[in-house]
């Protein structure tokens, strides 16, 4: 076998092979004998076929499984040869094959690019600063006294107002044909949140029990109803029940309830913690992002388009699964698929470089570091430590938890050489 091979980019790589006429005979020699045992020929008995019939008959078939095989044979070996590892499926090109001539075949494959020494040391990042304002603290703390508010029947005369819950009917048409599965009955809906189109709330606020009504919408193009998207609905409301949300006074009894705090100042100085934590841990992630483009930036490298396509299919499923699980549209504009695919080449440029420098720095993930990565998962998600060791125990889920291991590593390596200034 003879192998030459050029690199038409620093990712892509074409190699030219040629197989020797003896093999390509052998090979011819063997399939025959094999197809003579097994053909069923009119006027012959088994394995009595001569060539000549046998070529006639099944030539084309017999010239095109020798080439896959010789190829299937031949192309791994020659990719060891370059020391290179490639990321896609060859592109074949091939001359058919011929009795008692070399076979010489083509292919382009996708492969990783080699890279030299990462600059990664003295990257300028700037930290968001962590400052947890009165106003936070009071934000949260309404949405604490909010949680833990009761639904009251609506007092004789009340009209429905922002905060209220209205439990409503409605119908849904459009030209005049009834959509069912868009329908409803008995449902609750909490006024001036965003919980409902504003058309429908509009027609609302301001009514009393019982109460009927049609009102025409323009439902927006991402709405999660296909036969509603971006038409003009007829919606028959019946406004059956009205609730009003009472709240808790804020004082200290309010915090005792709670069962963790004896005053309503202990409750404030939990939020404010919590605020600063959250604050804390976003900064992080602001400056690791920061770092990563930083580290892109300087480091232009050529990615393979393959890699690019699967991080754009990964991030794409999973904005659509959240988009379903929360009710929304299920398709993806023009321009946010753009941006998806820039930060796909960011994302797969930076874990190449990323790779590069846990080589340089031979960083190994072992058992504890896993466990310790375990442990983590079950903090974030609040789930139990056996729970989240079983969702990894699978093979892929596994390599995408060393993965995250291993970039965090390597983040902190850069994190510790960069320059970080507060904002």
């Amino acid at each position: 076998m003879q192998t030459s091979a050029q690199h038409l980019s620093p990712v892509l790589l074409e190699l030219n092979i040629q197989i020797e006429a003896e093999r390509v005979r052998a090979e011819l020699e063997k399939a025959y004998q094999q197809l003579s045992r097994q053909a069923r020929v009119r006027g012959f008995r088994p394995g009595k076929a001569p060539r000549s019939v046998l070529r006639h008959m099944f030539g084309d078939r017999v010239a095109a499984d020798v080439a896959q095989r010789l190829v299937d044979e031949t192309y791994p070996k020659a990719v060891d040869e370059q020391k290179v590892q490639t990321v896609s499926r060859p592109a074949i090109e091939s001359k058919a094959v011929s009795e008692n001539e070399p076979f010489s075949y083509k292919a382009r494959v996708e492969i990783l690019p080699k890279i030299g020494s990462v600059t990664y040391e003295g990257l300028k990042v700037k930290r968001p600063s962590v400052t947890v304002s009165p106003e936070q603290v009071e934000e949260q703390l309404k949405a604490v006294q909010r949680a833990n508010s009761v639904l009251e029947p609506a007092k004789e005369g009340h009209l429905a107002e922002g905060g209220d819950v209205a439990t409503v009917d409605f119908t849904v048409s459009v030209n005049g044909k009834v959509i069912k599965d868009a329908s409803a009955e008995n449902l609750d809906l909490e006024l001036g949140r965003d919980a409902v189109l504003p058309e429908i709330e509009k027609a609302l606020l301001g009514q009393r029990p019982p109460y009927e009504t049609e009102v025409e919408v323009d439902v927006p193009a991402n709405a999660a109803h296909p036969e509603l998207r971006g038409n003009k609905a007829q919606f028959k409301l019946a406004l059956r029940d009205l609730k009003t949300r009472v709240l808790p006074a804020l004082d200290d009894e309010f915090a005792k309830d709670l069962g963790e705090f004896d005053s309503l100042d202990a409750l404030k100085k939990s939020i404010s913690e919590d605020l600063e934590k959250r604050l804390q841990e976003s900064a992080d992630n602001t400056v690791a992002q920061r770092l990563v483009a930083e580290l892109v930036k300087a480091n232009p490298i050529e990615v393979p388009p393959t890699l690019v396509q699967q991080q754009l299919q990964v991030t794409e499923q999973e904005i659509l699964r959240q988009a379903r699980s929360q009710g929304r549209g299920q398709q993806l504009s023009a321009e946010m698929r753009r941006n998806l695919i820039q930060d796909s080449e960011i994302k797969v440029r930076a874990g190449l470089l990323m790779a590069e420098i846990a080589k340089a720095k031979g960083i190994q993930i072992g058992a504890a570091d896993i466990e310790e990565g375990l442990k983590g998962l079950a903090e974030q998600t609040g789930k139990n430590l056996a729970k989240v060791r079983a969702e990894y125990a699978t093979q892929q889920k596994r390599e995408m938890l060393v993965g995250m291991i291993l970039e965090n590593k390597v983040l902190d390596i850069i994190e510790e050489a960069a320059q970080i200034e507060q904002e």
